[in-house]
């Protein structure tokens, strides 16, 4: 399977090769080790309209990738417990492989949390959780639309970009100042939301594993296999912010 890449989407920018994301992901590590040091000396960047703008702009790609998934889905008639890849140039079969890529394509964007997170000198919030989400997802996403744009993994780009929609709209209403943050106390459901998430993409990969479905089990044992360290990342992320800090 690794060996050959769906025709319809290897000549699809950042696809056919490796190595641009692999570039692009050591000019990423190179910012977050660098950047606080550039910073160091120099005053905390506002970016207040530049946020504003970046966070409604995720928001609006997040609620299209939404419906693209949702609405191809149903008009496939896409099953939630096996669903193989449509590998064929159908209108419904390209559609799907087109979203996935802009799925992928919204992580290559979402870099730029990091970097605004350093302008601001909120080096707080660049954490082993925040990298190594942001770094990782970039790699699953490009194997999952040069390999497999489609079929089970609708499933997960379906789920994120609608739990992403209230992320993004979280942030877009942080950035208007603090004025407003007295009316996000909902924040700590965003996070059980996400923690949902995972807990349900663990369920749709890991049932697959132990029936018959001609969709590829080492794509679903690796879904399985990182979405449980990103629970066991979350739960210590929810402990530490909303239990600990309060005790």
């Amino acid at each position: 399977l690794f060996c050959f890449s769906d025709p319809r989407t290897d000549p699809w920018p950042l696809v056919h090769s490796p190595l641009p994301i692999t570039l692009l992901f050591a000019f990423y590590l190179s910012v977050v080790a660098l950047g606080p040091f550039y910073m160091r000396k120099r005053k905390p960047l506002k970016l207040r309209a530049l946020l504003i703008a970046y966070n409604l702009t995720m928001m609006t790609l997040s609620s299209y990738m939404f419906y693209e998934f949702l609405v191809t889905s149903v008009l496939g008639n896409y099953s939630y417990l096996c669903q193989p890849v449509d590998y064929s140039r159908s209108e419904l079969g390209m559609r799907m492989a087109r979203v996935c890529w802009w799925f992928f394509f919204s992580k290559v964007i979402e870099l730029l949390d990091t970097v605004f997170f350093i302008l601001r000198k909120k080096q707080e919030q660049v954490t082993f959780l925040h990298v190594y989400h942001h770094g990782s997802m970039l790699f699953n996403w490009w194997s999952g639309v040069k390999y497999v744009p489609g079929g089970q993994a609708f499933f997960i780009g379906m789920l994120n970009s609608f739990v992403h929609i209230f992320m993004y709209g979280y942030y877009a209403l942080a950035s208007l100042g603090p004025k407003i943050h007295s009316y996000l106390w909902w924040k700590r459901y965003l996070t059980i939301m996400q923690l949902c998430q995972f807990v349900a993409i663990a369920a749709h990969s890991s049932y697959n594993l132990f029936t018959e479905c001609p969709f590829p089990d080492g794509f679903n044992t690796a879904v399985f296999l990182y979405i449980l360290s990103l629970i066991a990342l979350f739960l210590h992320f929810y402990y530490r912010t909303y239990i600990r800090e309060k005790q």
